[in-house]
């Protein structure tokens, strides 16, 4: 399925010779707007007495579309495609990261201070006091970002290297977010046991454990075993970061509607990692009415596939979707593009809440039902309502490194989440605003004093 809407992620610079002539530039765009790309920055590159050349910046809605609007491009008369290139490949190219030393070495003493004979001080004064490695070392605010590349966003199980690409980028969001250093480990192994051990392994190193796309039901057993041997907090991002904002915008949501959160039908599309944490959340934070679907209808007490994490949010009901729609105040999708339909949502109550946040393609487009529901989010950026993750996980880490603490509780994200959604002034919360942007700089600081406080009220601060 393809994408509708134009987006940077399918960015494409496109440099053409044309004739210098009036004319010859709304020629150039009249063809790309015809194929349906969006144009963005157009540079002068060259500029010749019977010729220029210029580079177009254009979004376009896939691979496939791309090629179209090049073809569009390339079809013109009097126009010479020089070259193209995939603005998103070229980011990714010799990786987003690096590693920088905090001082220079400019001379013998420097050197002598940094490495040996100086450092030897340093690995006595750790080894007589454990506890100076927070002060001595990284570890007081590095984080490891751990997959095995079982569930890749919602590409699947691609493996370890070809998820490097999402751990650079969730390093970039650490660092440019929450000041956080961070660094992928990509494993290669998928083994629960082999992962845990070698996640305990490395631990010295870091003071907090970011688990990545790792499939469900590995990835809950995995976090609960770290969680009971590590000391460090272990958060997987997939779970809690995704429950946290989800419940942050449906907080708003509600008061936008006037619905309270113990009182409303609330239907979750998707039983993975992210559907099960957010059941949970919501369940923490007063919800007492949930109807979980997985792609084989409602998670009922007649079915016996269920796993251990599905059986507890199992209900006397069973069907389908449809069925678990008619009614429903909320849908929240975690699963996969199309699957709800306008029909099901024109069965949902009186001022429905849809949260569509499948990536990249949601489970219903926003435009088919934009006059049938009081508040639509995804999670997508070109969309109002963006539910993203990063408005979560680099101030909860930020906190938990703060006050080290030795391990994350439900109260850290109910307090999270209340942090996110209190950002949104009550005279400015709309429709189309229930969620502070990812670039509001206050989020990172008001999640971190949240999440401090809570660890502290629960005991787990380690000052």
């Amino acid at each position: 399925m393809v994408s509708l809407t134009p987006n940077p992620s399918f960015s494409l610079s496109i440099r053409v010779q044309l004739l210098n002539q009036a004319g010859m530039l709304a020629y150039v765009t009249q063809a790309i707007g015809e194929a349906g790309g969006n144009i963005g920055q157009i540079d002068l590159i060259e500029q010749h007495p019977k010729t220029l050349v210029r580079d177009f910046t254009v979004d376009a809605s896939s691979t496939e579309h791309a090629e179209e609007i090049v073809a569009a491009v390339k079809a013109l008369t009097d126009i010479k495609v020089l070259s193209i290139s995939d603005r998103t490949f070229n980011l990714h190219r010799g990786g987003k990261i690096s590693v920088q030393s905090k001082m220079p070495l400019r001379h013998q003493s420097d050197l002598a201070m940094a490495y040996t004979p100086g450092v030897g001080r340093v690995c006595m004064a750790i080894a007589e006091d454990p506890d100076q490695v927070y002060k001595l070392t990284i570890k007081s605010n590095t984080v490891a970002i751990v997959t095995d590349g079982s569930a890749v966003l919602g590409l699947g199980n691609l493996g370890a290297a070809a998820a490097l690409p999402v751990m650079e980028g969730k390093a970039m969001l650490f660092r440019e977010f929450g000041g956080i250093d961070a660094f992928p480990i990509c494993l290669a192994t998928q083994d629960t046991d082999a992962i845990v051990e070698t996640v305990k392994n490395i631990a010295p190193v870091f003071g907090g454990i970011n688990l990545e796309d790792i499939s469900a039901p590995r990835c809950f057993e995995i976090e609960a075993r770290l969680q009971r041997e590590l000391d460090i907090p272990i958060f997987h991002d997939d779970q809690h970061g995704t429950a946290v904002v989800s419940l942050a915008a449906l907080y708003n949501a509600l008061k936008l509607v006037k619905k309270s959160m113990d009182q409303v039908q609330i239907v979750i599309n998707g039983a993975g990692a992210a559907g099960v944490a957010i059941a949970r959340l919501l369940r923490k934070a007063g919800a007492e009415h949930i109807c979980m679907c997985d792609s084989r209808g409602i998670l009922s007490h007649s079915r016996a596939d269920l796993t251990a994490q599905k059986q507890e949010f199992a209900i006397e009901q069973s069907g389908t979707l449809a069925d678990a729609m008619h009614g429903a105040d909320v849908f929240l999708g975690v699963s996969a593009p199309g699957v709800l339909t306008p029909d099901m949502v024109k069965t949902m109550a009186k001022d429905a809440i849809v949260f569509a946040m499948a990536n990249p393609i949601p489970e219903i487009q926003p435009e088919l039902i934009s006059t049938d529901v009081a508040v639509m989010a995804t999670g997508r950026s070109d969309y109002p309502n963006q539910i993203n993750n990063v408005l979560a996980f680099p101030g909860i880490f930020r906190g938990a490194l703060d006050c080290r603490a030795k391990t994350m509780t439900t109260s850290m994200f109910l307090e999270a989440a209340g942090a996110i959604a209190s950002l949104v002034r009550p005279s400015d919360l709309s429709h189309e605003y229930i969620v502070p942007s990812v670039f509001d700089d206050r989020v990172v600081a008001a999640v971190s004093a949240a999440v401090q406080h809570a660890a502290r009220i629960d005991g787990v601060a380690g000052h």
